[in-house]
């Protein structure tokens, strides 16, 4: 494999699109709202099997289920924050980490998710659309890398979350989330349902895992509950710690610089074995991101003022 091998990139960009679109529920939920989300892995998988059983199981057609998938996930975020909003934030947290574990040991285990076999076949729609697609990207000569189609599916959902992420923000809707973010207190007082808005920022911040999933399981083709471990949250919380704080830009530019460490590093020519060399590409990454924190806390987008309003 060669660092210029086109496939080899194609595939790292579709990876960082992925984790682009899930660390936007992330930046809403903690940038924008203050609430410390640790299970939008757990949504993710939710969203994921959903789709996938809905196509394998029940025959639905794959835009049909990945509908379907959306609403599931946000009903179950509805479910995970109706009792456990009025927490307090390191409290919530820990409810939704669990809430992620749960879920994942249930698909595992439970019969109509595939048990440990997990959910294949549910892609052939994906498939034949990736086929016709890649015919015609041939002809202005992008047919070569076999993941272009996908590639260009999650770039174009990412950049489309994102702007309309953004329009939200400048809303009076998302002022009052900034509000509750910088004082939850005060938004209270004018009279703003603080938890009815915490419970729409964590039900959005689902269905954006959802659309998250929906592009992993068409890329990994095979769904598997290890697949959705805790890792994925805090991978996108790294995302958030490359890029910055309250910016959805910054998502971007997280989940690219990300990538590119974890990726380009497989090119390290040293003497370990592939475990070695593995556990090496993540202490870098590690090393990267402590670094970022010492010297430019607020991440390479983040202002200094959201810092402070933060603290």
């Amino acid at each position: 494999m060669s660092v210029f091998d086109l496939d080899f990139w194609v595939g790292a960009g579709v990876i960082a699109g992925i984790y682009g679109i899930f660390a936007l529920g992330l930046q809403l939920n903690i940038g924008f709202t203050g609430i410390m989300n640790l299970g939008q892995a757990g949504f993710m998988c939710v969203g994921a099997y959903t789709m996938g059983i809905l196509v394998v199981d029940a025959g639905w057609p794959l835009a049909l289920a990945f509908a379907a998938a959306i609403i599931v996930a946000v009903a179950a975020g509805v479910l995970v924050g109706l009792p456990s909003l009025r927490l307090r934030a390191d409290y919530f947290g820990i409810v939704t980490i669990a809430f992620s574990e749960i879920v994942r040991y249930v698909f595992q285990n439970a019969a109509f998710a595939g048990g440990n076999q997990g959910v294949i076949g549910y892609d052939a729609e994906w498939r034949a659309f990736q086929a016709w697609a890649s015919q015609r990207l041939a002809t202005i000569g992008l047919g070569e890398a076999t993941q272009m189609p996908l590639l260009i599916a999650v770039w174009a959902a990412l950049l489309l979350c994102l702007v309309v992420l953004q329009a939200l923000q400048v809303s009076p809707w998302g002022r009052v989330l900034k509000a509750i973010r910088e004082d939850e207190d005060a938004a209270a007082a004018l009279g703003k349902n603080v938890f009815a808005f915490k419970l729409q920022s964590l039900g959005i911040a689902a269905a954006l895992a959802t659309i998250a999933g929906f592009f992993l399981a068409m890329n990994v083709t095979y769904l598997y509950p290890s697949e959705f471990d805790p890792s994925f949250t805090f991978f996108g919380y790294a995302v958030l710690i490359l890029g910055g704080f309250a910016s959805y830009g910054a998502v971007v530019v997280g989940a690219v610089l990300l990538c590119t460490l974890t990726e380009g590093l497989r090119f390290l020519d040293l003497p370990l074995s592939a475990g070695q060399a593995g556990s090496l590409r993540f202490i870098i990454v590690g090393l990267v991101l402590i670094g970022l924190s010492m010297f430019r806390p607020q991440g390479l987008l983040g202002s200094d003022a959201e810092m402070q309003l933060r603290a």
